[in-house]
């Protein structure tokens, strides 16, 4: 009888413990240019949507911020990084340098842009992903050399994820693209979305390592 009173006072403590907290959602912002903003789309159909859309539908608690800005540079994100990533971010997906190459600007210039931006971010402890692009050969060789070694360079410097190519298995399909060639449509961007999901996952991974430490 003592043995029931005490079994059922413990189920009884079990059901009034109250529930664990549910963690907190991860607060990423998406930091980049029309690439990230979703030039040509509705806002459900631009990449910050649809990535969290299909890492929700895989489980994870995220808040993705659409911090994009069509045409912008390397620079002008620098110029507006402090009030475009909130206090409260846990995590970055830099997307820039597109519009530097469009428009030929030195690599080195850009590359003084980026690292500003890491080390800014890095200095106010939130997690980055940077993703690179490639430089086509009409830019010539010495160009296309500095341009594609700049980004996993960087990369390697602050010790962030790097994801090397954001528009992979996207960019030159006229199928995958808006008329402008350029910029990707709705079934573009689910490309890009599922080609960079692991490594999201991994950033998510870190912020939450951050949190437990």
């Amino acid at each position: 009888m003592a043995a029931l009173l005490l079994l059922t006072l413990a189920w009884a403590g079990l059901a009034a413990a109250p529930a664990p907290a549910q963690q907190a959602p991860v607060k990423i912002v998406a930091f980049g240019d029309s690439l990230t903003a979703g030039y040509g789309l509705p806002a459900e159909a631009a990449f910050p949507a649809r990535l969290a859309a299909a890492l929700k539908a895989k489980g994870h608690a995220v808040e993705i911020a659409n911090a994009g800005v069509s045409g912008d540079t390397a620079s002008g994100g620098l110029a507006r990084l402090d009030w475009s990533v909130p206090e409260g971010t846990d995590a970055v997906i830099l997307e820039l340098g597109a519009n530097d190459l469009l428009r030929g600007i030195d690599p080195k210039v850009t590359a003084k842009a980026l690292d500003a931006i890491l080390a800014k971010l890095t200095a106010r402890r939130i997690k980055v992903m940077l993703c690179g692009m490639l430089a086509g050969k009409n830019m010539g060789a010495d160009y296309e050399a500095a341009y594609n070694a700049m980004f996993p360079a960087l990369a390697k410097a602050h010790n962030v994820l790097f994801y090397p190519f954001f528009l992979d298995g996207v960019a030159t399909d006229r199928a995958l693209n808006l008329q402008d060639g350029l910029h990707p449509n709705a079934e573009g961007v689910d490309i890009i979305v599922k080609g960079i999901l692991p490594k999201v996952e991994e950033l998510i991974a870190q912020v939450q390592a951050a949190r437990a430490s």
